[in-house]
């Protein structure tokens, strides 16, 4: 693929974050900037204090893209998120208040943390890119993505995201532990926050935009390998562990991914390296287990049935 500035920018601006802000996150930075070039949201759980605030804050930074923040609670509103039109009485009108969704990145920090009333105000954000509030709609930024962040579901004051809400997350991912020497570091020099304010924009949002374009119009995925991703999810709808397989949805954002994935590497099309990377992040949190299943490892079960499919020759 013939390098372009956006590509260029996009290829720095994750470099600088990996190599020289947030050493051992690459996996999980890669994935964020997946799902920025995909035009789809994320979805980081892992234990509290292992950075996936963080990850968000430098996202934001390194792109020059506007930032809100929601800090998600039992008492949050939905107006709280999307805004609210306030009486003027100078006026003699009422104008709207825009909330933090306003944004081209929007936080959503401890999301299972809100109400299922909350939580449900972000599916039309979401998917559409637009709000409704009192009846009129109001588009979002471009680009626009959520990257919310929860705590496991098994601790206190959590409320568990609905189907329709995970499946609105392209794609869910975990943090996980720095490797002990890098650990050891950030113990002695107590913490990264002075890493994360010396961050620069790297990529500007006509940088993002042009990324997304070349991701959805230029970056060839071959009928071979939409045969190998319709034959995935088709087996995720008659696996005995399985529920509720994955979506039509699901498919589209497994190929949206393996596309930027691919754009990351530099290639024109998609390889099937790229649909394989990708896969257990874009779909596992997606799976319907049934009762007895529930327990399961969802990734694992993921992988099982990616190896028992073979690509179309």
């Amino acid at each position: 693929m013939k390098t372009s500035a956006a590509n260029r920018a996009v290829t720095a601006m994750l470099d600088s974050l990996c190599g020289k802000h947030l050493q051992g996150k690459e996996e999980v930075l890669r994935l964020a900037v997946i799902a920025l070039l995909a035009g789809g949201h994320i979805l980081i759980e892992d234990l509290p204090g292992l950075g996936k605030t963080t990850i968000a804050l430098a996202l934001a930074s390194s792109t020059g893209l506007s930032f809100g923040r929601v800090q998600c609670t039992s008492d949050l509103l939905p107006s709280d998120i999307t805004g609210l039109s306030v009486f003027r009485r100078d006026e003699g009108n009422f104008s709207f208040l825009p909330g933090p969704i306003f944004n081209n990145i929007v936080l959503l920090d401890e999301i299972n943390r809100a109400m299922p009333r909350t939580q449900s105000a972000m599916l039309e954000a979401m998917e559409e890119q637009r709000v409704t509030v009192e009846g009129v709609t109001h588009a979002l930024p471009d680009p626009f993505m959520v990257l919310a962040t929860q705590n496991p579901s098994d601790q206190s004051g959590t409320f568990p995201l609905p189907e329709s809400q995970l499946d609105r997350f392209l794609i869910c991912t975990g943090v996980g532990y720095p490797p002990d020497d890098l650990e050891k570091e950030i113990i002695a020099r107590g913490g990264i926050r002075e890493r994360i304010s010396g961050i620069t924009s790297v990529a500007s949002a006509a940088d993002i935009i042009a990324a997304r374009r070349t991701v959805a119009e230029q970056v060839y995925l071959s009928g071979k390998l939409v045969d190998y991703i319709h034959a995935l999810v088709a087996a995720t709808r008659c696996h005995a562990m399985i529920q509720a397989g994955l979506s039509t949805r699901a498919a589209i954002n497994l190929a949206q991914a393996a596309r930027a994935a691919a754009f990351l590497e530099g290639r024109d099309f998609v390889a099937p390296e790229d649909v394989k990377g990708v896969v257990a992040s874009v779909c596992a949190h997606r799976l319907v287990l049934r009762p007895e299943h529930d327990a399961a490892d969802r990734r694992l079960l993921l992988r099982e049935i990616v190896a028992g499919i073979v690509l179309p020759m």
